[in-house]
């Protein structure tokens, strides 16, 4: 009986998971995340602005995932398998992957997610994650998202990189631990600073929380956030969990500017 129980409640429960979805989407008509059109299901792009992303694909450089054809602009080079950002200076994390370009086209929807309480696109984008960061979630221990500010938390009332994570973590079967990290200092935002200025606005901004040092020690760690832009965040943050005794660091994002990490 206790083996038919769990059977019995799911085949009751399905059904009105199924109908409550249904009821929604009749109360609130799902939307594109982009320009707003009707489309199938909450959470998805229409044909139009699904054909305009940019899906990042092979061949990329095996650290930073940035697309070949991106790294050869401005008289860069590579050896085939590494850009020549990568070449010339490794990131402090061991890989990065990310869906789709940070463009004209994606900046709408992941800005609608980020800043509009369109929190449920967290699943959809989770699993567009989950297939692009397939080799960097394989081995990994644990998932953990980039930590906001306390200040800035509660103003947003939700951390987009946290419920990446966690919906990542349901997919991957990877656990995750959302409260691993602490920003210890509310930083302005990067997006006004040139490179330099990014890397010390974040400089020791990051501190894995005490009680979870044993959770990383000798682990492999892979951490999430909505976009990936010079790397100067996810460095940060990397270089926090390596001094807490991680053993590596991957970092896997929905978006990322497409053109060579600055040295």
């Amino acid at each position: 009986m206790t083996q038919a129980e769990p059977r019995t409640k799911a085949t009751f429960t399905a059904p009105l998971r199924h109908f409550g979805r249904r009821a929604l989407d009749v109360l609130l008509p799902p939307q594109c995340l982009s320009c707003g059109t009707l489309v199938e299901e909450q959470g998805a792009l229409c044909l139009d602005c699904w054909q305009d992303v940019t899906f990042i694909s092979q061949p990329h450089c095996a650290i930073c995932g940035l697309p070949f054809e991106f790294a050869a602009q401005g008289n860069d080079y590579s050896d085939g398998h590494l850009c020549g950002s990568c070449v010339r200076k490794r990131p402090v994390f061991e890989r990065a992957r990310a869906v789709l370009a940070y463009d004209d086209a994606s900046s709408p929807f992941i800005l609608t997610f980020k800043h509009a309480d369109r929190t449920e696109a967290a699943s959809a984008f989770a699993r567009w994650m989950a297939r692009a960061g397939a080799d960097v979630l394989e081995n990994a221990d644990l998932i953990t998202p980039v930590p906001l500010h306390w200040s800035r938390l509660f103003k947003r009332r939700y951390n987009q990189a946290a419920l990446l994570g966690q919906r990542l973590s349901q997919i991957s079967a990877v656990p995750a631990i959302p409260d691993l990290l602490v920003r210890k200092r509310a930083t302005p935002s990067q997006g006004r600073f040139s490179p330099s200025a990014r890397k010390r606005n974040v400089r020791g901004a990051f501190q894995v929380r005490e009680k979870y040092i044993p959770n990383i020690s000798g682990k492999r760690v892979v951490l999430v956030d909505d976009v990936l832009t010079t790397g100067a965040t996810a460095s940060a943050v990397t270089r926090a969990l390596l001094g807490a005794g991680a053993e590596a660091v991957d970092v896997l994002t929905l978006g990322r500017v497409l053109r060579p990490f600055p040295l």
